[in-house]
């Protein structure tokens, strides 16, 4: 029997929740490192490509081998800045969460896997291990309503919190911090900037059920 949302539905312009966790629950980040070099491919795989720009570095007669290697490599390197659109997201030492609009349909299958081979490549490098890092196939879940669409950053954000200091996109949505490619717009939308009970923090600090995202959501077993 197929695991949990591994059997996918792609669709143009549509919204998913996206998930993965380490092989047999094992972590996946053992540092500060490992995530800030996730999020570092994160940002090269979303932010627009500048490659006239990169064309210009690379013809600098002055620049180091290393420097035109490392050019090289961002030039042949996966975009998807056109295509994804990363609303909300969260680090957890043994699997992270994204909510995501794709505008193709099959776009997010080409960024998961760019992703989890370039990421699963440094670790197994870092470390010294062969294999796998995650359980099986990434989870794709379509957004299916308005209030799934509401909830998923909300359940995403509240796993970041409880563990505290965990890398997610909470503090995008509050204002305290700005990030080119984190999208928080279209779900702040809904709420009143002016307003602190009808506010989005008030409505990630609130205790009621998730039952809306039950078939959404990392299976626990």
């Amino acid at each position: 029997m197929p695991a949990k949302n591994s059997i996918k539905t792609y669709v143009e312009n549509s919204y998913y929740h996206i998930y993965n966790r380490g092989v047999e629950k094992r972590l996946i980040f053992l540092d500060q490192q490992d995530y800030s070099v996730f999020l570092s491919y994160l940002k090269e795989y979303l932010l627009p490509k500048d490659e006239k720009e990169l064309y210009q570095k690379l013809s600098d007669s002055n620049i180091s081998y290393k420097e035109k290697d490392k050019i090289l490599k961002l030039l042949q390197l996966n975009n998807f800045n056109q295509e994804i659109t990363l609303i909300a997201y969260c680090l957890m030492p043994n699997h992270f969460h994204f909510f995501i609009k794709q505008k193709s349909a099959g776009t997010i299958d080409q960024f998961m896997n760019s992703l989890g081979t370039r990421y699963t490549m440094y670790f197994n490098r870092k470390y010294k291990r062969v294999g796998s890092l995650y359980q099986s196939v990434y989870k794709a879940v379509l957004i299916a309503s308005e209030e799934q669409f509401l909830h998923l950053s909300r359940y995403i954000h509240k796993q970041a919190l409880a563990l505290k200091n965990q890398p997610c996109s909470y503090f995008e949505y509050i204002g305290e911090r700005k990030t080119l490619w984190i999208h928080p717009e279209e779900v702040l939308s809904f709420f009143a900037k002016n307003n602190p009970s009808l506010s989005y923090e008030s409505f990630v600090a609130e205790n009621d059920s998730m039952e809306v995202l039950k078939n959404l959501t990392l299976d626990e077993n």
